[in-house]
């Protein structure tokens, strides 16, 4: 089975807790308020990687304080 490369791809919990740089129980909360969309998948969710990159992306400088 060949793989296509526009297949949306799904992150863990954990795995977007890294990128993001914050705890696992952040991004529960995160998608339980509805900040971040997800899929259940049996007790565990999926978030579309899209998607985690669209909040990083929408994080501005004034946001992050300044740096240095």
């Amino acid at each position: 089975m060949a793989t296509d490369s526009s297949a949306m791809r799904f992150l863990t919990v954990q795995e977007v807790a890294d990128l993001m740089r914050v705890s696992s129980m952040t991004v529960y909360r995160m998608v339980h308020s509805g900040e971040i969309p997800a899929v259940r998948f049996g007790r565990s969710f999926r978030i579309p990687q899209t998607a985690v990159a669209n909040i990083m992306g929408s994080v501005t400088s004034d946001e992050l304080g300044e740096v240095g």
